[in-house]
Formats: structure tokens, sequence, C-alpha cells
């Protein structure tokens, strides 16, 4: 009576751990499953998380590291792209634990580290960088908004046949050239600006210019 009890429980746990190991392939495969579908559709966030649950589950599956690997280089790529720089390199640290030889994340952490130079000499020389980029950005859309309403004046003549619509693109036309020739010279500026900083021993003339660019009207 003894002996069968003994088989019954043997068998009964062998079947639990068919069960169990069953269970966990399959909440492997969904995991991996979901990351593909998560990358196929540029959903990098929701990438790295699917194979990172699925790693946690089983940390040898080889589609998991290789899935968490390419996830982890592309979030880590919008992290950096969006500035947060200890965002990106906490993420490719996670990503080179999986697979310390991965050359993608090794040259995206150079990179990182590249810029994160560059922007503290950036700081130093120009510490309102940020500011007059911004400036910057909102003049040049402001050519979007001109040659949008050139566009409009263009179209209008197709069908009203009145000369005051090509006179209005003329003007925005003539708008747009010295608003881009003036935005260059902003750029101009701001580069120097952002690489060598404003001469501690500028003219007033130098300072006048400087002023009357940025900030940036």
């Amino acid at each position: 009576m003894r002996a069968r009890n003994v088989v019954a429980a043997l068998i009964l746990a062998v079947w639990l751990a068919g069960c169990a190991g069953s269970i966990q392939q399959w909440i492997v495969n969904t995991r991996v499953h979901q990351g593909e579908i998560a990358l196929e559709r540029g959903n990098v966030s929701d990438a790295e998380l699917s194979y990172r649950l699925a790693l946690r589950v089983d940390p040898k599956d080889p589609r998991a590291r290789a899935g968490y690997v390419r996830a982890a280089a592309g979030f880590a790529q919008a992290e950096y792209a969006k500035g947060d720089f200890d965002g990106a390199l906490a993420t490719i640290n996670d990503g080179l634990a999986v697979d310390p030889e991965s050359v993608r994340l090794a040259a995206l952490k150079r990179d990182i580290d590249q810029a994160r130079l560059k922007r503290e000499i950036v700081i130093s020389n120009y510490p309102s960088y940020r500011e007059a980029g911004v400036s910057l950005a909102r003049s040049y859309e402001q050519l979007n908004v001109t040659n949008k309403l050139l566009l409009r004046s263009l179209k209008r003549f197709s069908y009203t046949f009145d000369a005051n619509d090509l006179t209005d693109a003329i003007k925005r036309s003539y708008e747009l050239q010295l608003d881009t020739v003036k935005n260059g010279n902003h750029l101009i500026l701001y580069r120097q600006l952002v690489t060598s900083g404003v001469p501690e021993t500028s003219s007033e003339s130098t300072t006048s210019n400087t002023t009357s660019l940025l900030p940036l009207p």
C-alpha cells in the first residue's frame, strides 16, 4: 500500500513538473511574441518591457535575449534623442548585461558619452544655448507659415484670376527671402557662441551685433 502511494506521489510530481515547464514556456513564448509585434510597430518601449518579462521567466531563452538587446538599443536611442542621457545609458547597461558583445549598444554608448562631453563644452561657452535654439526653431517654423500663405495666394489666383493674389504671393516671396537670410545669420552667430562663447574682449560693435541677434526676435 505504501509502495503504491509512493509511486502515485512520484507520478504526480513528474506530471506537475511537466505542467510547470509547459506553463513557463507558454509565458516566454507569449512575451516574446508581444515583443516582436511591438518592434514591428516601432514601439520599442513596449518591446523592451515584453522581452524583459520573458527573461524574468527564462533568462537563458535565446529569442528573449536577442529581442531584448534589439529593443534596448531602440529604446536607448529614443531616450538619447530626447536628451535623456542618464536614462539612455541605464538602458544600454541593462542591454549589455544580457549581451556584453553587442556592437550596436557599445557604439550608441560611445555616441552618448561624446554628446555628453560636447554638451558640457557648449554649456560652458554659452549657457543660454537652449533658449536661443528654441527661438531659432520657432523662426524657421514661421517660414513654413509664410510659405503656406504664399501657396494659398497662388491657389486662389487659379480660380479668381485676381492679380492682387499674385501681388500677395510676391510679397510673401520677398518676406521668405529676407527671413531666410536673417535666420541664416542667426545660425552663424549661434554656432559661434556655442563653440567659442562670447569673446571677453568684444568690441562695442560686436556686443551690439550680439544683442541685436540673440535673443532672436
